[in-house]
């Protein structure tokens, strides 16, 4: 190349999916991330190239260890900070490019020597989180090391609205305009790109002797390509056709060739991995990075591949198709599969590029086990030790599909997303498999799925619990036939409340991680306990929260509550291991959140008068009304709730059955009082006035109760 046309060319060394710190704390493998991003770095210094651009997933965590940062920083400073010239200019506004305090290129920044920068999006796996938005990019940026852009604020209503300034460089006459797009939620930017103006372009101004035509743009971004489902992935017809040339990151499978999409215009290259983090077939492909050089609107691309990335080895076996093998006769299997594992460790040394440094190979075989046995494969593997770099998993059994050949293709290209294999969303699991979700949103769950693995958020489920549960409380209380609900008609009525839900959430202008907003921390957790935060209410709000629903048993609820609580009045203190703020404590579970809710106060006096014979249990469990407000037969029907509620505590309290529940509970009695005797003279006082106490509360209890029918239980009536 003539120094004319040197100046008038941008060179660009492309590469995404690094993964730095993959299998760092395994002894053979820890270090190979970290081979193969310095190779790369120094292919960069050697082709003298005018910047390196990374297209996401630097990091393989979201939170990189301190052993991670401290090399990739070492990395990055032996090759990045020198005396080289930087031949090209940035001639944007950079405070919008580079989102950071100091909102420059980091090679303008007088203190620092930068010889080659690099610009790097974030992918999935280090992506921003917390409160202030930080990824572990940030870290490199604050450092002055790497040019983080393509962070997207998302603005507006309903699924969000981003605008994508390009960063325009200049060398010479070549003008380029970079574009970056971080990873957002596949889900949700599918959306955004078939919501108008939900994603915004900005093109370069015209200027004199600069059209905006002259302009080679690129794209990079960070998403699911493989169309095993539409709307978890992004389609290249969604790109606007103005775009050049792209660069496709996520995709794990080298395709380092630009291909053309047909009827757009611009080409598409997907370098994949420079680290192996799934055993599959994809891959096993030769690992390469690509030297991009673009001249005014023409570019030439050039391969180059990776030398110093561990060998692997893949191939597939159908046991039945194998004709020296008896199905019966395991040794046979194993001395089959033997010979495939040594021909394969011989195939991989035979093609080891780096002759000076042979590493242990990794080796997969998918073994078709239709009709046969299966061995152990740790067992297996244990004589490979030293021999290859993965013992522990080089076999995996699977059987034949019984579905077409069509659509176990589709299964086979839909395996080459490594990180899709660990973080399936619950849309993909309720659709495959014809659920139909009843009380809580898909949605909602998806994101809280998402922000409990990938944001650390210990509060993600509980607060998706909470918000739903609010929701429809308030939307059965608007419901003006509240009060002729019945127990087989509640659960139809949740489901109908979700469907007006999704409706009125649809139309809302809120964010799709609305349901975070109930204001929970970890300081309101502290104050309950078993996961009753402030949320929770207290007895007397329990009757004013309870008065629209039911008000039949609203009434008789009120009175034997009214007269458990006047029968133990005596001993306040005493909670029979319940604890001292028993009563302002209850468990929210379904039926509390439509209006069942029964406080623990209630539930341990019910339980109180119930020691003398199992017929006065039988009556005592339940909220037991005085004769005179309602017939025998209104009382069975309308406290079976009660009685389901009191039988599914007693079930997770393992208590007896019902015939020797009188016998049991005496025995637990007189087991607490054994205890109480070793201890000392003073707990055996205690304990004797207790039972006194009891012997007082059972006797009132029985005279008020004594002219009421046993009620027969009916356990599982909401349950169904």
């Amino acid at each position: 190349m003539s120094r004319e046309d040197f100046s008038d060319t941008l060179r660009v060394l492309v590469a995404t999916d690094c993964h730095l710190g993959y299998m760092e704390k395994d002894e053979i493998r820890r270090h190979d991330s970290f081979k193969a991003f310095e190779e790369i770095c120094s292919i960069a210094e050697e082709k003298q190239v005018d910047f390196l651009l990374l297209g996401g997933d630097l990091f393989h965590e979201n939170k990189p260890s301190r052993t991670t940062l401290v090399k990739a920083i070492e990395i990055l400073r032996r090759h990045c900070l020198n005396d080289k010239p930087v031949q090209f200019q940035v001639v944007s506004d950079q405070t919008v490019n580079f989102q950071n305090a100091f909102g420059h290129v980091n090679y303008e920044d007088p203190h620092f020597n930068v010889g080659l920068p690099v610009f790097s999006i974030h992918g999935n796996h280090d992506d921003p989180a917390g409160v202030d938005n930080l990824s572990a990019i940030d870290i490199l940026s604050a450092c002055n090391l790497v040019n983080y852009f393509g962070k997207m604020v998302l603005g507006g209503s309903g699924v969000g609205q981003i605008s994508l300034y390009p960063i325009l460089m200049k060398k010479g006459s070549t003008t380029v305009a970079l574009y970056g797009l971080g990873n957002i939620r596949d889900e949700r930017l599918n959306r955004m790109f078939q919501t108008p103006h939900a994603v915004q372009w900005m093109r370069p101004e015209v200027q004199e002797g600069c059209d905006v035509s002259d302009w080679f743009n690129i794209l990079v971004l960070h998403q699911n390509r493989v169309k095993s489902n539409p709307k978890n992935a992004i389609s290249e017809h969604f790109l606007p056709r103005f775009l050049d040339f792209i660069v496709w990151g996520h995709e794990h499978e080298c395709l380092i060739d630009p291909q053309e999409v047909s009827g757009m215009g611009f080409h598409i290259t997907q370098p994949g991995s420079s680290v192996a983090t799934s055993l599959i077939d994809g891959e096993s492909k030769p690992k390469h990075v690509l030297l991009l050089e673009i001249k005014g609107n023409q570019y030439r691309p050039t391969k180059i591949p990776l030398t110093s990335v561990r060998p692997f080895e893949y191939t597939e076996i159908v046991l039945k198709d194998e004709g020296d093998i008896d199905p019966n006769d395991q040794n046979s299997i194993l001395e089959h599969l033997d010979k495939v594992v040594r021909n394969l460790i011989e195939k991989a040394s035979k093609n080891a590029v780096n002759r000076s440094e042979i590493k242990l190979p990794l080796v997969r075989i998918k073994v078709d086990y239709s009709g046969f046995m299966t061995i152990n494969p740790q067992r297996f593997g244990q004589k490979y030790v030293g021999k290859v770099a993965n013992p522990q998993d080089i076999l995996i059994f699977s059987k034949a599909s019984k579905k077409g050949r069509s659509e176990a293709n589709i299964d086979d290209s839909e395996r080459l997303r490594p990180e899709e294999l660990n973080q399936q969303n619950i849309e993909a699991l309720v659709a495959e498999s014809n659920l139909k979700m009843e009380i809580l949103p898909v949605n909602d769950l998806d994101v809280a799925l998402h922000n409990f693995v990938n944001k650390d958020d210990k509060l993600a489920f509980y607060s998706c619990v909470q918000y739903n549960l609010q929701e429809t409380r308030g939307k059965l209380a608007k419901d003006s036939d509240a009060k002729k609900f019945e127990e087989d008609d509640l659960i139809l009525k949740v489901g109908e409340c979700l469907e007006e839900r999704l409706k009125d959430r649809s139309t809302r202008p809120t964010g799709s991680s609305q349901f975070l907003s109930t204001g929970l921390t970890s300081e309101n957790l502290t104050k309950g306990s078993s996961g009753i935060a402030n949320t929770s209410f207290s007895d007397d709000e329990d009757t004013t929260q309870m008065s629209g629903l039911m008000p039949a048993t609203r009434g008789r609820r009120g009175s034997s509550t009214g007269t458990t609580t006047r029968g133990r009045a005596k001993a306040p203190t005493r909670g029979r291991g319940r604890g001292k703020a028993s009563s302002a404590m209850k468990q929210t579970t379904l039926d509390s959140s439509l209006g069942f809710r029964q406080s623990q106060r209630s539930a341990s006096a019910a339980a109180s008068a119930s020691f003398k014979s199992a017929s006065t249990i039988g009556e005592d469990d339940v909220d037991s009304p005085s004769s005179e407000e309602v017939e025998p037969e209104d009382f069975n029907k309308l406290d079976s709730t009660s009685e389901d509620e009191e039988s599914t505590k007693g079930k997770g309290r393992k208590r007896p059955a019902t015939t020797k529940r009188g016998r049991g509970r005496g025995s637990g009695t007189s087991k607490r009082g054994r205890k109480n005797e070793s201890s000392s003279s003073l707990n055996r006082l205690l304990s004797s006035k207790d039972d006194d106490d009891d012997e007082d509360d059972e006797d009132r209890e029985k005279k008020l109760n004594k002219s009421q029918p046993r009620v027969t239980r009916n356990y599982g009536a909401l349950r169904r």
